[in-house]
């Protein structure tokens, strides 16, 4: 493991599974006798849980898109600084569900936001402390969506072609930057998707 932690982000859409897998590698790391520490993004702080609040809330439908891309990182700037920061600094591997990388594929082109803005805007926001590796789960919008049972938050509620858009972004992300991202198939039953998981992660450790 790196002297000042390790850094990887769990991406991908709606019910792609995240959560799952995060738990799972955060209950395997631990068994190993590693440190970790899972968070969500946006969140986790309680500045950060009154971000997501707003953000998610279905009845902000007038939010632009660069308030949303703002809020976002408002939200990750308290979380690095009051939570990542400190615990990479401890040694510790940290896990968050969702980060940059979110905002790449669902805020990218949104009220004509380049890439370059956001990521202008991240630097900012996180002192250029990005993840040391994003794992992608990737699945087909329609059947990722249709394992969210619960009520549909904000984002979720967009279009179908939206969030075929957002996959195409994580996609894409992955291959102009491979050697910080992996893809993993999240089609493929649990524990498949565990066991690759946690193949990319042991790597890095």
């Amino acid at each position: 493991m790196k002297p000042n932690g390790l850094f990887i982000s769990f991406d991908g859409g709606e019910g792609c599974g995240k959560s799952t897998q995060i738990a799972r590698v955060r209950d395997a790391l631990e068994a190993m006798g590693k440190s970790v520490l899972a968070v969500r993004d946006p969140g986790t702080t309680r500045v950060g849980e009154l971000i997501r609040g707003i953000l998610l809330n279905p009845d902000h439908t007038e939010m632009a898109m660069r308030c949303e891309m703002l809020l976002y990182m408002a939200a990750r700037a308290q979380m690095m600084h009051e939570v990542i920061r400190p615990a990479l600094d401890k040694g510790l591997i940290v896990l968050t569900d969702r980060f940059v990388s979110s905002t790449l594929a669902y805020q990218l082109g949104g009220d004509g936001l380049s890439e370059e803005e956001i990521r202008t805007t991240a630097g900012i926001a996180l002192k250029g402390r990005l993840p040391d590796m994003t794992i992608v789960l990737d699945m087909p919008p329609d059947e990722a969506i249709a394992r969210v049972t619960r009520v549909k938050d904000r984002i979720e509620q967009r279009s179908l072609e939206y969030h075929q858009t957002v996959r195409q972004n994580f996609l894409n992300q992955a291959k102009h930057s491979p050697v910080r991202h992996r893809v993993i198939d999240a089609r493929q039953p649990m524990d498949i998707v565990h066991q690759q998981v946690m193949g990319v992660v042991q790597r890095l450790i």
